[in-house]
């Protein structure tokens, strides 16, 4: 019997973006996502100035020094309005009284099925959690009816929808994970 892969999940560097890029692009190849590394796909060629540079987190799942997982997690004051619903902040639609967001949660294709998803969404609950986090806001396009099953697993509910900012103008749920 093969030995089973080793998984580490580790707070990511630049010195991952190669991997990560990969990773998030492959799923955007799957679903037929526009790729904008300028703009959209920014922060994933400088982790460490857009998530740990300002006060965030960002992790890697590695199996065999490859990249096969992402996720990231952004920390801010409480989105105005009552938790349940949407709220207009600076004209962009948010989760309202979200205080945190789970951001980039990617896994290879071929690296599903091994709960590697799982693990990482755990890993931003506890995190959310240590900071005594009281609401997580997460959006996410609504063709990754997989990634909502999972977030509903630990709690999420829609509570709202918009138009993303991405090149594709996608339309995604917004999800509310009380902490």
């Amino acid at each position: 019997m093969a030995d089973e892969p080793v998984v580490t999940i580790r707070p990511a560097t630049n010195a991952d973006t190669d991997g990560i890029v990969e990773t998030v692009r492959e799923v955007f190849e799957e679903y037929g996502f526009a790729w904008d590394e300028d703009d959209y796909c920014a922060d994933l060629y400088d982790v460490e100035k857009h998530y740990v540079g300002a006060g965030h987190r960002f992790w890697v799942a590695v199996v065999d020094g490859l990249v096969v997982g992402t996720v990231g997690l952004e920390f801010f004051e409480k989105v105005g309005g009552d938790p349940g619903g949407v709220f207009i902040q600076e004209g962009k639609v948010r989760v309202a009284g979200a205080d945190c967001s789970l951001e980039r949660l990617y896994v290879r294709p071929t690296a599903r099925g091994q709960g590697l998803g799982r693990a990482l969404t755990e890993l931003v609950i506890n995190e959310a959690h240590d900071r005594n986090r009281e609401a997580m806001e997460i959006w996410s396009d609504k063709k990754l009816e997989d990634a909502h099953r999972l977030y509903g697993k630990f709690g999420a509910t829609v509570v709202g929808e918009r138009i993303c900012d991405d090149p594709d103008e996608s339309p995604e749920w917004g999800m509310l994970l009380l902490l």
